[in-house]
């Protein structure tokens, strides 16, 4: 289903159901409930904009810069040096260089970097993660739902990413595998390049971006 029809099919259930009163009181809950479930999916979503820019909805290309997605320096350039060892991390959008075009048309896009001690990755995280630093898809494989904390994991003492919706965990550290939750696969990763600080892409994403169905 698209984010423009989730959103039609909330309002619809608002107007048909949630207004007038409910003879059936657990499905009046049922429905409060779903609409609960929905609510980080359609938040997460930017506001579709009829004058988006051509390339914008494209997936991360090759050699797209990354830049902060959130905060007082949105979308500004993330260096290397913008990242501290051991987190927190710093969400971004890709962006292409050549035409300026940041790739937030689409929630898919956003990702996750976080910098940490390559001493600690396995072999296929090393491979992609210059300088210590990872990169990997925002966008929960559960259920869609952007991840949004970086706290420690839950049955161990080092910190991972978390989804607040359904508590699903990902080391960073081990390809972004699911540690706990009831997330079904690992995170999509992108792989980077660092050159004089700069951080670009250095091909697309590895792995499905998205939630368990279709995302």
């Amino acid at each position: 289903m698209s984010d423009q029809n989730l959103s039609g099919s909330i309002e619809e259930i608002g107007a048909s159901d949630l207004a007038v009163p409910c003879a059936d009181p657990t499905r009046r809950a049922l429905l409060l409930t779903a609409l609960a479930g929905c609510a980080c999916l359609v938040a997460a979503e930017p506001a579709a904009a009829d004058d988006a820019q051509p390339g914008s909805s494209e997936r991360p290309q090759k050699a797209d810069v990354l830049v902060r997605a959130e905060g007082d320096k949105a979308g500004e350039v993330i260096k290397a040096d913008d990242l501290t060892l051991g987190g927190p991390p710093l969400r971004a959008w890709p962006k292409d260089p050549k035409t300026s075009v940041i790739r937030n048309g689409s929630r898919l896009n956003e990702v996750v970097l976080v910098k940490l001690d390559p001493k600690e990755f396995d072999d296929d995280t090393r491979a992609r993660a210059p300088d210590g630093i990872v990169c990997y898809s925002v966008i929960c494989s559960h259920a869609g739902c952007p991840i949004t904390a970086w706290v420690k994991e839950e049955q161990g003492d080092k910190n991972v990413l978390k989804c607040l919706c359904h508590n699903s965990e990902y080391d960073p550290r081990q390809n972004a595998q699911v540690v706990f939750g009831p997330a079904p696969r690992r995170l999509a990763a992108l792989p980077l390049d660092v050159a004089d600080g700069a951080i670009s892409v250095a091909a697309g994403f590895i792995g499905k971006v998205g939630a368990q169905q279709g995302g």
